[in-house]
């Protein structure tokens, strides 16, 4: 009889269920809070660019304008010089802008899932340690 014990032991389930499944769904949570971060940050990303083209718009009725003013060629030709350096800088400001909050999305979900990945890593070892069976010496 000692022996059919042993053969059934062997079959037990030594596996949490519901440590898989709290762990996929401190994941998902952590999926989604990723999600999150990078949905919002892309919203800003479009009313910042949103917001540019409206300043574009203004600036280059301005420079219309002051174009139209009137005034010899030499003042022209240096206005428009003036304008064109103006618009080139204003246009790599807001690139970089856009470019540093486009970064600071992904590294913010990168950190979240990151993070995430170290908790599983942990839980995983955690599980693997409880579950191991035992290994007793002893009766033959």
């Amino acid at each position: 009889m000692k022996s059919n014990h042993a053969f059934a032991d062997m079959f037990k389930n030594n596996f949490d269920f519901n440590q898989l499944f709290s762990t996929q769904r401190r994941s998902i949570e952590a999926f989604s809070a990723a999600n999150q971060v990078v949905m919002e940050n892309a919203q800003a990303i479009s009313r910042r660019q949103a917001e540019i083209a409206r300043e574009n718009v203004e600036q280059s009725l301005k420079a219309s304008k002051d174009l139209m003013s009137g005034g010899t060629p030499e003042v022209s030709l240096a206005k428009n010089a003036d304008l064109a350096k103006s618009f080139y800088e204003n246009a790599l400001g807001n690139l970089r802008e856009v470019s540093e909050m486009a970064t600071k999305s992904c590294f913010e979900a990168f950190d979240i899932l990151n993070k995430r990945a170290a908790e599983v890593m942990d839980e995983i070892s955690s599980a693997s340690g409880a579950a191991a069976p035992s290994t007793k010496k002893g009766h033959k």
